[in-house]
């Protein structure tokens, strides 16, 4: 008599823990129940079959994610396969094949379009720009950044813009920013990247009226933000369809970078403006979301002797103990993953790149070339 007493109670306490949604509860009582050996309620056979299926289910959901990280690792996997037949296969061609050939007119019209002027052997003075590139260029970033600020709701806009710009604002004290709001990046977009990418794009003009700009390379951008290297190469080659035959480009772009919120508009406004082109670069993507300052060979490996181009464009630190660390890591990735006949391209804005060193700017030839 006494243990039907006990059981009752035991299976009416189940009940009312189902019934008020207190599933520890009504588990532990459960495993009691199935202990005791009793036979169980039709409610309790039904509760039973559930358990069973949801340890089925989440055998079946680890085996899931179990094979999804396999596929993600053999993915990984074909990818450097990939990028090792597309670009260190031994094939012999001839060397216009693999550089593009400096072409005196298209030299003549940049030489034109931003009236570039030498003033003397250091000192290159640029006062104008490729209008039909960079108008429709900006006018699709502006129309891209409203359409994305519009999805915040109204009464949010304005403090989230707020915040991202007060964050960017340090920028002209000479501190580093968060980078870690979420109009970040917009804000960015609107006060630094068009200028980034104007940077950019003569930087690899420079290299390509210089002969050393490859039909396939792979590029390492340190601190690549939204990606404004790949942009500024973009809008070169872009610009320089109507001049050159060019044989088919194949870019690997590898961005190293902490803000995965820039990584990710840069890539979303990629898609949008560059791939619609009529004729889009052949880019393609290797994101790494890594803070340069933690970077080590333990806990992430850059390919080895790989890279044909490692670009820092305005990735240098205010802070004196991060500009130290950092000058330390970027030595040692350039000395593990430049390839042999790589080269290093360093895109610095000026007053920043004289502070580095201390020193006041000043119109000294010799200064500047040392």
């Amino acid at each position: 008599m006494k243990n039907y007493i006990t059981n009752f109670w035991r299976s009416l306490k189940f009940w009312f823990a189902l019934k008020q949604g207190k599933n520890a509860q009504a588990n532990q009582i459960f495993k009691a129940i199935q202990n005791s050996g009793v036979k169980l309620s039709p409610l309790e056979k039904l509760y039973q079959d559930k358990l069973k299926f949801q340890a089925s289910l989440h055998d079946k959901d680890r085996e899931i994610n179990s094979l999804t990280e396999h596929l993600r690792k053999a993915v990984y996997k074909l990818d450097e396969l990939e990028l090792k037949v597309d670009f260190d296969e031994p094939v012999i061609r001839r060397l216009d094949d693999y550089i593009l050939t400096p072409e005196p007119k298209f030299i003549d019209f940049v030489t034109n379009s931003f009236q570039l002027i030498e003033k003397d052997e250091n000192l290159l003075q640029c006062t104008g720009i490729n209008e039909r590139i960079f108008e429709d260029f900006e006018s699709s970033l502006a129309e891209y950044i409203k359409t994305e600020i519009e999805r915040i709701p109204e009464k949010k806009r304005k403090l989230e813009l707020e915040k991202a710009n007060r964050d960017i604002e340090w920028l002209k004290r000479g501190a580093d920013p968060d980078y870690g709001f979420n109009l970040t990046p917009h804000v960015y977009f609107m006060k630094y990247f068009l200028n980034n990418v104007y940077c950019n794009y003569l930087a690899w003009y420079f290299v390509y009226k210089s002969g050393l700009l490859p039909t396939k390379m792979k590029i390492l951008d340190i601190a690549a933000g939204p990606g404004t290297v790949a942009y500024g190469l973009a809008l070169f080659l872009q610009s320089s369809s109507g001049f050159l035959v060019n044989p088919p480009m194949h870019i690997s772009y590898y961005s190293l970078e902490k803000q995965a919120q820039f990584q990710y508009r840069g890539l979303q406004f990629w898609r949008q403006y560059i791939e619609q082109q009529r004729m889009p670069t052949n880019l393609y993507f290797r994101f790494d979301t890594t803070d340069i300052l933690s970077y080590n060979e333990q806990s992430k490996v850059l390919p080895r002797s790989f890279f044909d181009f490692i670009v820092i464009s305005h990735g240098l630190f205010a802070d004196q103990a991060e500009k130290k660390k950092s000058f330390e890591v970027y030595r040692k990735i350039f000395q593990e993953s430049l390839s042999s006949d790589g080269s290093v391209m360093l895109i610095v804005q000026i007053n920043k790149f004289f502070k580095v060193y201390n020193m006041q700017r000043k119109e000294d030839t010799i200064q500047e070339k040392n």
